[in-house]
């Protein structure tokens, strides 16, 4: 049994608002379009026949 005990999904999002806030204000701009593009090919649906996923 693993003694390490994961964070909560609150403690992860917290950790990434504050990594994100930590940015300077330029990687915050690049961070923003990134996501959003995810968010438009999410959306768009597959180009190639293939499912898209976010998962690994």
């Amino acid at each position: 049994m693993d003694s390490k005990v994961e964070p909560s999904d609150e403690a992860q999002g917290l950790r990434l608002v504050r990594a994100f806030l930590s940015l300077p204000p330029d990687k915050r701009a690049e961070v923003i379009a990134f996501v959003e593009d995810l968010v438009v090919r999410v959306h768009a649906g597959p180009d190639d026949g293939q499912d898209v996923s976010l998962d690994r």
